[in-house]
């Protein structure tokens, strides 16, 4: 009996065209990398959650997780990613991940071992120097779990050792937890960054229309802004100023249907409400722009032509920090998500209830979002003040 063997220059082959079905969700620049580090169930498993309709960003992360895995367990194994991984492998994970930096100079097997440290470096997954963040770890981990449930399979990501490695791992490194965005975009800064957009060209207007409708529909996350289509738009009948007043002038309103969000399902029916200014701004972009549907925020070419395509989650953060610096603000104190920080320290600024803030932002976590108006209320407190003088 003949048995034919398919190269493994073919197998990555058709790996990469399995990927190109998934172009709208990987980037398309990491498919080739994907398929050399992806096996085919791996493949499998990435194109049966996107035809479940798992969310754009959560999918992504999976397949970036799964690539990084599977490389990191080959170099410190020999061995290809076993489902389901043993705690061994688990807390050994742990170990090269989160380690004590004051330990690692004494002993140069503590941590993560030279030789898997250069492999990773060598195929472009590793360019952090010293322990990773606690935060990465944790949410490889999580991409790990949930893939081996996908499989059917029980891990033993909740045993005590691993969880008990985590903590004194964490503890270890000391590194403290850092903020998405150091300060946030409030009204201030916001009208800061609004004065730069003082043209009628596509950019600015294009950029007005990002930065109001982001903070006006409650904090939108970069990547419901870049995948936000004109479909998603429903004009309203026109409000009130002052609800209780008839007299109030009349202003544009507008329900943004979000879908499927990093904390709602598609069956939620998750939408926000715009009013006034950041409308008329929305309209203004899309009817000199002449877009009458499909993505809604879209890339213009350094000659100011509009390409068809959407904009990139990361382009958002870019265009933040290209108004700061026009704005004359460090940039460095801001990225996208302090639009959405920002959207609820206005709202605790401002008076208005925690939970019809939420309906706004859409935050789930109570204890989150109220974390955001107790850092206010701390602020303008007397427990702060006893020794200002």
């Amino acid at each position: 009996m003949i048995t034919h063997t398919v190269p493994a220059d073919a197998q990555i082959h058709k790996r990469a065209e399995e990927l190109d079905a998934l172009d709208a969700i990987l980037p398309f620049d990491r498919r080739d990398q994907l398929a050399g580090l992806l096996t085919d169930d791996d493949v499998a498993t990435l194109k049966h959650l996107a035809h479940e309709g798992m969310g754009f960003n959560t999918l992504r992360a999976l397949a970036s997780d799964l690539a990084y895995l599977e490389a990191w367990c080959a170099l410190s194994t020999g061995t290809a990613l076993p489902w389901p991984a043993p705690e061994t492998l688990l807390l050994k994970f742990v170990a090269h991940h989160l380690w004590d930096t004051d330990q690692r100079r004494q002993d140069k097997a503590h941590g993560m071992p030279p030789d898997v440290e250069a492999g990773l470096r060598a195929k472009g997954l590793l360019k952090s120097v010293g322990p990773h963040a606690p935060a990465t770890v944790r949410r490889r981990l999580t991409s790990w779990s949930i893939l081996t449930r996908w499989r059917g399979l029980q891990g033993s990501f909740s045993a005590p050792a691993v969880k008990s490695a985590m903590r004194l791992a964490v503890r270890a490194t000391g590194r403290p937890r850092q903020r998405k965005s150091k300060s946030a975009v409030t009204a201030e800064v916001l009208a800061a960054l609004l004065a730069t957009c003082s043209e009628n060209t596509l950019v600015d207007l294009r950029d007005r229309a990002i930065l109001l409708t982001a903070f006006a529909s409650g904090g939108r996350r970069r990547s419901e802004l870049a995948g936000l289509r004109v479909e998603d738009l429903i004009e309203e009948e026109p409000v009130r100023a002052d609800p209780r007043d008839e007299n109030s002038p009349a202003l544009p309103c507008m329900t943004i249907n979000l879908g499927r969000t990093k904390t709602t399902t598609a069956d939620d029916n998750a939408h926000a409400l715009m009013i006034g200014r950041p409308v008329t701004a929305l309209k203004a972009w899309l009817r000199e722009a002449r877009i009458e549907g499909g993505p809604v925020f879209r890339r213009i070419d350094q000659w100011g032509n509009l390409d068809r395509r959407a904009i990139t989650p990361q382009s958002v953060n870019l265009i933040l920090k290209s108004r700061c610096r026009k704005a004359g603000l460090d940039e460095t104190r801001f990225s996208a998500h302090g639009l959405r920080s920002g959207y609820l320290t206005e709202a605790a600024n401002r008076g208005i209830p925690l939970q019809e803030a939420m309906q706004q932002s859409q935050h789930k976590s109570m204890s989150q979002a109220a974390a955001y108006y107790n850092d206010q209320e701390r602020k303008q407190g007397k427990a702060a003040r006893l020794m200002i003088e």
